[in-house]
Formats: structure tokens, C-alpha cells, sequence
């Protein structure tokens, strides 16, 4: 159990590292469309489509399988190691190719997310910048209120000095109504 997780965690490994360098540029891939297809049918020029970069789960499959397939058959056919002779091989070559799949949509998920951090930074940038202009303004405006409900204050005092004697306090007014 303990070699088939590092297997997979190396396959996971080589998954991004594929992924990664299928996104920077697309040589191969461009070079067998030339090959196995007509003139009408190649890819454009600016079509950044690899063997697994910005492909579809089946065909991404598809050829991850393939490749650690060949892979296996060399280490089969060139070394001692029996690969499909064994439980442990078969078990070690689909650990390899689900993990190297996990990779590269570990790896998609990476740069879709480091891109979208990239757009949306200026606009963050600039949210922020908004949102402490307003704060400002705010703690402006109660500033202002503050003064401008001390001095009303104040002008009520200087109108009105005396203060109200004529009213009953609370315990009159209860005697008053029979609750004391």
C-alpha cells in the first residue's frame, strides 16, 4: 500500500507537470495534427489546444492511458520487472494513470484560479481605494453632525435657560392617578 501511494503521488506530480507544460506551448500536439490530418482540417494557428491541455475529460483519458500504457510495456520488454504479471503491477500501472489525470485537473484548477486572482486584483484594488474614500467621507459627515447637534444644543440652552418647574413629578403625577 505504501508504494502505490507514492506511485500516486508521483503520478499526480507528472499529471501537473504535463498539464503545465501543454499550456506554455503546444509543439507535439500541433506537429501529429500536421501529420494525421488534411490542410482543411488542422488546427489553427492560435489554437492552444494540447493532448490534455483544454481537452475534454474522454480525450484527456484517453491518452494518459496510452502513455503510461507504453511506458509499461517498455518497462515490461526492457527490464525484469514484470509489470502486468502481477496483481501489484496492474494495481500500480491504474494507480499511475488516475493519478497523473488527477494532476492535470489539479494543474487546471491552478491556473484557472491564478488567472482569475490576476484579473480581479485591479478591481479589488480599486474597490478597496473606494471603499476607504467612503469610509472618510462617512467619519466626515459624523464629524460635521456631531458639531452641528452640540451647537443646536448649546443654542437651546442660551434660548431657554430656565429650566421647566412647573411640571408634577413622576411620583405626583402616580399619586395622582391612584397608583400610590
Amino acid at each position: 500500500m505504501g508504494l502505490e501511494l507514492i506511485i500516486f503521488i508521483v503520478a499526480i506530480l507528472f499529471g501537473i507537470f504535463l498539464y503545465w507544460r501543454e499550456s506554455n506551448g503546444n509543439g507535439a500536439y500541433r506537429f501529429i495534427n500536421k501529420m494525421v490530418n488534411s490542410k482543411e482540417l488542422q488546427m489553427s494557428a492560435d489554437n492552444p489546444k494540447g493532448f490534455v491541455f483544454k481537452q475534454p475529460f474522454i480525450p484527456r483519458l484517453i491518452f494518459i492511458v496510452t502513455l503510461v500504457l507504453v511506458a509499461a510495456l517498455v518497462v515490461e520488454f526492457l527490464t525484469p520487472i514484470s509489470v502486468f504479471g502481477s496483481y501489484n503491477g496492474i494495481s500500480a500501472f491504474s494507480s499511475f494513470a488516475a493519478g497523473a489525470l488527477l494532476g492535470t485537473y489539479l494543474a487546471n484548477f491552478v491556473l484557472k484560479s491564478s488567472k482569475v486572482i490576476e484579473e480581479q486584483s485591479e478591481s479589488l484594488e480599486d474597490k478597496f481605494e473606494n471603499v476607504v474614500e467612503k469610509g472618510k467621507e462617512f467619519i466626515e459627515d459624523l464629524k460635521t453632525k456631531d458639531a452641528k447637534v452640540v451647537e443646536e444644543a448649546k443654542e437651546e440652552i442660551k434660548t431657554d435657560p430656565e429650566p421647566k418647574t412647573d411640571q408634577k413629578s413622576a411620583r405626583d403625577r402616580l399619586k395622582d392617578k391612584g397608583l400610590m
